[in-house]
């Protein structure tokens, strides 16, 4: 316990993302030691930590190799994206005008003009509901597929459950020495590997890859340590090591496994391939161009160089979507480099024949009310939510389920978030009815209702 105590508290990198709910809380000042493994790692903590929860290994065919979890956090409007009510009346429909798609009949809201011209490349699912209205519990259902077991506040770090990225994490393990799951720029409240340990909770990358700067913390040698030096200091701390363990009771040392992990973070230190896929800078200024010179286009390409490189899964963590004020100035600005830099990127996945093999998936906790409120704004509403999947097999031009007519509760094909993450796993290889232990030897199912949306899977 007190070297994990120690891991946490000296490898910890929150983010600066200042982006806050309405309860006035921010990913910076809310997460605390002691939520029960929820934190991001370094690098060298999550590869020695990574042999201590055992192995498990999936039954099902995998389709998906890889996913890129895009977390709007804090409730993206369905109406201002891709469920719009052009017929109904002006406190309900909004300001915005709505554009066609490629689907014939299906119609998005107007800053999703890039999505809208390539809709025939993914899905959207206009009918997932639930019944938790606050952030903490909405959060928790949506990114683990487990509603939370006790009410749960509005700015609430919860980790009942494993989260979608945990779980693959912990099924997959490692891949090519990479950490298998990562999130940027920031862990999600219930981005978490709740009982499954911190071994398995996501490699933070909190810094801006669209700096001239932007370097991956814990992946290169520091400038100042040449590689002759960094030799001596490794050789060192082999040395020491050997004296101070005694060999005949090395089996039951615990920190022997340490040597272990630190190796496979000196291997990535030094390997060619890893340092490849973290240098963005690489990538052509086309390309850079084409997912926008700003912090979410640059953060969303790293995520592609990331899955390029085999990691099997990323979340982008990006915040401000809870608007209960000024949501359609706020739209004008934000809503045309979100929908420019999907649309990229599901294109660039297509175009280097990755899309066959990751998935990729646009959502937040819930959607939004139906009537505009005093503050032009709308509040949290969980009866309806639009996400869009593409990849990994997902059908495109798909618009599956619908709301009625003013937006206010799903009403056709109702899904659930656990038919959601059902799916999900489905797509990863993962069995969602698999049966996990907790460290109490409680048993609990990945999923509580194993049931994936079957229009989705091929």
């Amino acid at each position: 316990m007190e070297l994990l105590k120690t891991a946490l508290e000296n490898r910890m990198t929150l983010s600066n993302n200042q982006n806050r709910n309405c309860e006035g809380i921010s990913r910076r000042n809310c997460l605390q030691l002691g939520l029960g493994g929820m934190l991001g790692l370094g690098l060298t903590d999550t590869l020695r930590l990574r042999g201590m929860a055992g192995e498990s290994s999936s039954t099902f065919p995998v389709k998906a190799k890889s996913c890129i979890l895009i977390w709007l956090d804090g409730g993206p409007t369905h109406y201002e994206t891709f469920d719009p009510k052009p017929q109904a009346p002006s406190e309900i429909r909004g300001e915005f005008h709505t554009i066609p798609t490629q689907v014939p009949g299906v119609r998005y809201s107007q800053h999703c003009e890039r999505l809208a011209s390539i809709s025939d490349k993914f899905a959207v699912l206009r009918s997932i509901r639930h019944n938790q209205g606050n952030h903490g519990a909405g959060n928790h259902y949506m990114m683990t597929g487990a509603p939370p077991r006790i009410p749960v506040g509005c700015g609430a770090f919860v980790s009942f459950h494993p989260s979608f990225g945990s779980t693959v994490a912990y099924e997959r393990g490692p891949q090519k020495g990479m950490p298998p799951y990562f999130s940027i720029p920031s862990m999600t409240r219930s981005g978490g590997p709740s009982f499954l340990g911190a071994q398995f909770a996501p490699f933070v990358v909190p810094d801006n890859p669209n700096s001239d700067s932007f370097r991956v913390r814990d992946v290169a040698l520091p400038k100042e340590l040449t590689d002759g030096r960094f030799a001596r200091r490794k050789s060192l701390r082999e040395g020491v090591d050997k004296l101070l363990r005694i060999q005949d009771k090395a089996a039951a040392d615990p920190t022997l496994a340490l040597d272990d992990y630190y190796q496979q973070s000196f291997d990535l230190m030094s390997s060619t391939e890893a340092q490849k896929a973290f240098d963005i800078h690489q990538e052509a200024d086309e390309v850079r161009e084409r997912y926008g010179r700003n912090t979410f286009g640059q953060r969303t390409l790293l995520a592609r160089r990331l899955v390029e490189a085999g990691v099997p899964f990323v979340t982008l963590h990006e915040g401000g979507w809870d608007h209960h004020r000024d949501l359609f100035n706020a739209f004008n600005k934000r809503m045309p480099n979100v929908d420019n830099t999907v649309a990229t990127l599901i294109e660039d996945l297509e175009d280097r024949g990755l899309l066959d093999s990751t998935l990729v998936l646009l959502l937040g906790e819930f959607g939004r009310t139906p009537k505009i409120n005093k503050d032009s704004g709308r509040d949290h509403w969980s009866n309806a939510m639009s996400v869009l999947m593409a990849g990994a097999g997902t059908p495109g031009g798909l618009t599956l389920g619908a709301t009625d007519r003013k937006g206010y509760s799903a009403v056709d094909r109702v899904l659930s978030p656990e038919n959601f993450a059902s799916t999900i796993y489905t797509k990863m290889g993962i069995d969602p009815n698999k049966v996990y232990y907790t460290p109490q030897g409680r048993p609990t199912h990945l999923v509580s209702d194993k049931t994936p949306i079957p229009e989705l899977l091929s």
